[in-house]
């Protein structure tokens, strides 16, 4: 059976959605005929802005909308892609069942994370986007997903980007020290563009701005398809395991991410990037969380002391 038109969901978080972009565009380049709809919050729409013309986007508002009054404003639909797992998308797809849709749901994987973090296993999952992949394969459009091509050289690319934050602790590289490094790349005459998400980061990030030279915060000061737009000019971007390392990866600028309590081999890397520009400590208690969400079995986020010197090293070897 052709598939004619395809509904595709995942709501959050923005790192997830932004994983989820090269695969819907794989998706559309190798199925032109089918007529695909990204259902997200509307603050993604950004994400999805020069996808192919067959790809439209569905945005909604989850603090004003009920989850019956989104499938009442959706469409039929011959296959259903739940990229999310959540209640919401659970919902959504059984009715789109009821309908006569052939509906398939991400496999999260949470046996073999968890057997990661208590440390039986200590291999790389399968990444995120590969379980995107899954899901389409079950409903019948196999895709073939590229390495970033893009992620090859950006030497030709001006300034390096800093997004020190993360929706977690456990995530975060001390302040202080993330300070001692952007002053590091001031003196040596680099020019330092700032990213960050809440007032009280942009507020962090705007003092740093203020103090040293060639130093520049964009944090509130854009819309998130301004942000990707400055991301796409740099030469390299210094990250966390956070979604700006998923920004820039959209982009193809090489990251430089910071892992403390998660580890890249859990599937979130950022795609296409390479896991010799991880900076992180070997320690038998990484990783101890999936997300970063939990606090310290010590109570000094060991894994985070990292000196600002070792992060310039890596940072400027070859960028």
């Amino acid at each position: 059976m052709i598939v004619k038109r395809l509904l595709v969901i995942r709501f959050s978080a923005l790192g997830d959605v932004a994983m989820l972009v090269p695969v819907v565009r794989a998706l559309a380049e190798q199925f032109p005929d089918c007529e695909i709809t990204m259902l997200s919050q509307q603050r993604m729409a950004d994400l999805f802005a020069d996808l192919p013309s067959n790809v439209s986007f569905h945005g909604v508002d989850l603090r004003k909308q009920s989850v019956s009054e989104i499938v009442a404003g959706l469409g039929q639909y011959d296959r259903v892609a739940d990229m999310h797992g959540v209640w919401r998308s659970l919902y959504i797809r059984w009715h789109m069942r009821l309908k006569g849709a052939r509906v398939a749901h991400i496999r999260k994987g949470r046996w073999s994370k968890h057997q990661l973090v208590t440390g039986q296993i200590r291999q790389p999952l399968k990444h995120t986007t590969e379980r995107y992949q899954d899901v389409l394969a079950a409903l019948g459009l196999p895709i073939k997903l590229q390495v970033n091509p893009t992620i090859v050289s950006t030497r030709a690319r001006e300034g390096i980007g800093v997004a020190p934050f993360a929706a977690h602790q456990g995530k975060i590289y001390p302040i202080e020290r993330m300070e001692r490094v952007v002053e590091l790349l001031s003196e040596r005459g680099e020019h330092v563009v700032l990213f960050g998400g809440g007032k009280q980061e942009q507020a962090v990030l705007d003092s740093w701005a203020a103090k040293y030279k060639r130093v520049e915060s964009v944090a509130g000061k854009h819309s998130l398809g301004e942000e990707i737009e400055r991301m796409r000019s740099l030469r390299v971007m210094l990250s966390m395991d956070s979604a700006n390392m998923h920004l820039a990866s959209l982009v193809g600028t090489r990251v430089i991410s910071i892992w403390g309590e998660t580890h890249p081999y859990a599937g979130f890397l950022g795609y296409g990037q390479s896991m010799d520009d991880c900076i992180q400590r070997d320690l038998p208690c990484r990783p101890c969380s999936i997300y970063g969400n939990k606090p310290c079995r010590f109570g000094d986020y060991r894994c985070m002391d990292i000196t600002p010197e070792t992060i310039i090293d890596k940072l400027c070897a070859r960028s």
